[in-house]
This record gives structure tokens, C-alpha cells and sequence, in this order.
């Protein structure tokens, strides 16, 4: 669902630089706008680029993060991978972002990283907008304005927070994303409600404070093309194609990837069968570890382009997978 600004004098809080995850709570109007112009300029300096000198990369990998060509080419000749196959691997790729904690954000980011998200917590909603229903736990809240720009290729809110509800531990009942735009008075809700009679209270994770690292998403069951196929099928090693992909992954993301987090677009990296597929994209993945230490599922959201980018949240599906 979708919640409209009411009141455009009121503001929603947003994190500061190195400081905390912010969530929904009111400042003023004139106080936000000047925070989420400085933001703005802030995730714009630090966006993605693409990988100089692959002109396949820059065709089909739109504001994907930065690789040295020469280190690409080096780490692939270590692997025994020849360029035709690379660029066919790179074509296979979707540009993502990973929101991770601060001790696994690159050290080539720390100067410029800010908070952007947080797991767990309680909700800050709008006046008269309930929980929604079902009394799933809120599992992550995003700062729109705080992720970086032109990196995604699917089309998220430039500003506000987006809301997610679901259960991680076992399949949920019912599930939501909410937005809430910049510009609304927001109140905590309780975890606690009322039900028929008696006092009940929805599970509330240890709030987590996460950070926006640009990377890249390989299509897991994507054919190859000609000169892969030719590789594997001659004297080309699978392992070490493998290899070749996950070290591809880490130069992205400019350091070694960390195994459960959280994934804003791209492909999936699923446990069972892919949910994006046909008009299906990636909305987000979460492990359930990046919420609870405790939890070992993958939860994926899926839509289509259109539904995403048009914020027909309630057309999304859910896919939990352990």
C-alpha cells in the first residue's frame, strides 16, 4: 500500500551520515528537506559506475559499481577464463545493492557510507494507518532518499521509507510493503493489540543499523551462450568458471561479500527454485539470518517492473525457502 503526504509542513526523520538509522520519527518540515537535499548530493557522489572498457557491460548493466578492466581481465587469465567468456558472464548481470552492517561495508566506502535501512524494530506509521493485517513483524525499514542513485534498474521511491512486514521464521500468512512519503507525522506503534478479549504482543527483532553497498547479481540458471558453451565443452574448467563468478561478485562489491544479508534488486540468489522469472523481478531478498542470528531462511519478494515502479505494493509475492 501506499500512504499519500497529508501534511507537507511535517517531515519524516532520516539517518546522518555515520549516525543511526533514523526509522519515522517527526522533525521539522524545513529540517528534513535541507537533510534530504544534503543526502541526496551525498548518495549521488557515491553511486555506481560501470566497467570501463566492456562495452557489453555498459549496454545491459545500467549504473552497475566500478571494476578496473585490467583487474577483471587479470583475476579472469588466474582462473583460466578467456575474455569472450566474460563478457557473455557480464551480460548475465543485473546491477543490486546489498544492505549490509557497518563491519562488512568495503573499506573503500566507509569515508562516504551513511545508514540507509534497519531490521527489526517497531514500525513508525502515519496517524490513523494500522498495522497491517495479519500483525506480521516488521523485518525491514528502508530510507529511500538515503540509497544511492542510478544504481538499480527497477524503480524504487526516491524518498520516504519502505516498509516490510513478514514472517521469516516459518511461511507467513500474509505479508505487506508499506511506503510512507517524506512530508508525513508518523507515531512508534506498540508491539502489543487487543484480540478478542486478550492482550497480545507481535514479535519485535533487535533493531540492526545497515548500509548500501552497489554490487552485481549473476542470472543462476541463465544459459551461458556460444562462447561458455564452447569453454565448458572443450578444456574449460566448471569449478573454476565458478570461481571466476563469485570472485566477479566480491570486485563489485569491492571486498568479500558477506553470506546472509539483505538484497535490493538484481537477480535472486535463491535456496530452491528462482521466483523471478518470466515478468517476475526481484523486489528484495532477506536472509533470515541478516533479521535473527537464530533464523536460517531465504525470504524473496518478487513483481513485476511495472507493479514496483508504480507502488502496487499489495501485488507483490512472497516466497520463503529454507
Amino acid at each position: 500500500m501506499t500512504l499519500r503526504a497529508a501534511d507537507p509542513d511535517t517531515g519524516v526523520a532520516r539517518a546522518q551520515r555515520h549516525g543511526e538509522f533514523a526509522g519515522a520519527a517527526p522533525v521539522s518540515g524545513s529540517a528534513a528537506r535541507e537533510r534530504a537535499s544534503a543526502e541526496a548530493a551525498d548518495a549521488r557522489a557515491w553511486g555506481g559506475g560501470t566497467v570501463r572498457g566492456m562495452s557489453v557491460a555498459r549496454g545491459t548493466i545500467p549504473g552497475m559499481t566500478s571494476i578496473d578492466e585490467a583487474l577483471l581481465l587479470e583475476t579472469a587469465a588466474e582462473h583460466g577464463v578467456p575474455g569472450p567468456v566474460v563478457r557473455e558472464l557480464l551480460a548475465r548481470c543485473r546491477p543490486c545493492l546489498y544492505l549490509v552492517q557497518d563491519k562488512e561495508v568495503p573499506e573503500s566506502l566507509r569515508e562516504h557510507v551513511r545508514p540507509a535501512a534497519r531490521t527489526g524494530g517497531l514500525p513508525a506509521l502515519p496517524d490513523g494507518v494500522d498495522w497491517p493485517e495479519g500483525r506480521e513483524p516488521l523485518v525491514l525499514s528502508v530510507d529511500c532518499a538515503a540509497l544511492p542513485h542510478d544504481v538499480l534498474d527497477i524503480e524504487l521511491p526516491t524518498d520516504g521509507h519502505l516498509l516490510v512486514f513478514t514472517e521469516i521464521s516459518y511461511p507467513p500468512e500474509s505479508s505487506a510493503v508499506v511506503h510512507v512519503p517524506a512530508g508525513v507525522r508518523t507515531t512508534e506503534r506498540p508491539a502489543t493489540y487487543e484480540f478478542s478479549g486478550e492482550t497480545w504482543e507481535t514479535k519485535v527483532y533487535e533493531p540492526r543499523t545497515l548500509y548500501p553497498v552497489p554490487g552485481l547479481s549473476i542470472e543462476q540458471d541463465g544459459e551461458g551462450g556460444p562462447h561458455t558453451g564452447a569453454f565448458l565443452d572443450g578444456d574449460g574448467d566448471e569449478d573454476a568458471l565458478d570461481a571466476f563468478e563469485e570472485a566477479v561478485l566480491d570486485l563489485a562489491f569491492g571486498g568479500r561479500r558477506p553470506g546472509a544479508c539483505v538484497q535490493l534488486g538484481g537477480f535472486s540468489d535463491p535456496w530452491d527454485m528462482a521466483p523471478d522469472e518470466g515478468d517476475l523481478v526481484l523486489f528484495a531478498q532477506l536472509a533470515g539470518q541478516a533479521v535473527d542470528y537464530t533464523v536460517c531462511t531465504m525470504n524473496l519478494i518478487v513483481g513485476t517492473r511495472e507493479d514496483i515502479a508504480a507502488g502496487r505494493y499489495a501485488e507483490l509475492q512472497y516466497d520463503q525457502q529454507t
